[in-house]
C-alpha cells in the first residue's frame, strides 16, 4: 500500500475499510508532535482520560491503585496545542477526505480528537469494536485519521483491523452489551480470523472507516506508543442536535 496514489488508497479504503498512507508526513512534524505529546504526556497536561477510568483488561482498578494514573489519552488534541490544530487541519488531510467525500471534510471535536497513548504496564487491551458504536449523526460515513508517532506494530499494541467490515450487516447478537463484537460468539469467528494488523512506522497514516471493527492488543516493548487520532465527516452529514456528538462545534477544513 505504500506506493499507492489517493485515488487507489481511497479505493483501498472503500472495499477493506482502511488503508495505509507511507510516509504521509514528513520526519521534522511528526518529531515535533511526538516531542509536544510526551512532554503533555509527563506533565499530566489536562485534559486526560486514564486507563482506570474505563478499566479495560489489562488496566489499573482504579486511580488510587498502582498503575493508577496510567494515561490512556490526552484529550482534546485540536484545542491543547496550536501544533495538533495544524496537524488535525492539514491541508493534505483535506484534499485526501475532499476526494473521498466528494464534499469538503468537517474536523469532529467530540469523538478521537486526542492523542492515544499505549504503556509497555497497564496499557490496556481493547476489543473487537465500531467506533460509530456510540456516534450520532445523520450519515454514517465518517473516516479517521491516525497518525503512528513511531513504530506500530502487534508487538506495542498496534491496531488490528478486519477488512471489509464496513460494509458487513452485522445482528445486534454478534456484540455484548458495551457493543464490542464478541470474540466468543461463533458466528464471529470467521470474521476474526481474517483480521490483520499492518506495521507502521513514524508519520506513516491509517484512514479507516467508522464501521470497520479494529481492536488492540497490550503493549509488549519498553516504550510508550503514542498516536495522534481525528475523525471527520463530510460537510453534508451533521451530528444529531441534542447527542454527545453535537456537544461541540466541528472545524470545517479549507
Amino acid at each position: 500500500m505504500s506506493g499507492l496514489l489517493p485515488d487507489d488508497q481511497i479505493a483501498v479504503l472503500r472495499e477493506q475499510g482502511f488503508v495505509v498512507a507511507r510516509q504521509f508526513v514528513p520526519a521534522e512534524q511528526v518529531a515535533a508532535l511526538r516531542a509536544l505529546a510526551e512532554r503533555h504526556l509527563q506533565e499530566h497536561v489536562a485534559p486526560i482520560e486514564y486507563e482506570a477510568d474505563l478499566r479495560y483488561p489489562g488496566a489499573p482498578e482504579s486511580r488510587t491503585a498502582e498503575g493508577g494514573l496510567t494515561v490512556r489519552r490526552l484529550l482534546s488534541a485540536y484545542a491543547r496545542d496550536p501544533l495538533f490544530a495544524q496537524w488535525a487541519t492539514d491541508p493534505r488531510i483535506a484534499q485526501w477526505l475532499a476526494r473521498y467525500f466528494g464534499e469538503p471534510a468537517v474536523l469532529s471535536t467530540v469523538h478521537h480528537n486526542c492523542v492515544m497513548t499505549k504503556h509497555p504496564a497497564y496499557g490496556s487491551l481493547t476489543g473487537w469494536h465500531q467506533d460509530i458504536r456510540y456516534w450520532s449523526f445523520s450519515d454514517t460515513d465518517l473516516v479517521s485519521c491516525w497518525l503512528a508517532l513511531g513504530p506500530e506494530t502487534r508487538n506495542n499494541g498496534g491496531l488490528s483491523f478486519i477488512p471489509g467490515s464496513h460494509a458487513a450487516a452485522f445482528t445486534p447478537d454478534q456484540f455484548d452489551d458495551k457493543k464490542f463484537f464478541r470474540d466468543d460468539a461463533p458466528q464471529n469467528a470467521e470474521w476474526i480470523a481474517r483480521a490483520v494488523c499492518p506495521d507502521l512506522e513514524a508519520g506513516d497514516v491509517v484512514f479507516f472507516h467508522c464501521r470497520t471493527l479494529h481492536a488492540a492488543q497490550g503493549n509488549r516493548s519498553d516504550r510508550v506508543k503514542l498516536s495522534v487520532v481525528h475523525t471527520y465527516h463530510p460537510q453534508s452529514c451533521h451530528p444529531i442536535p441534542d447527542t454527545r456528538s453535537a456537544s461541540q462545534p466541528g472545524v470545517p477544513l479549507a
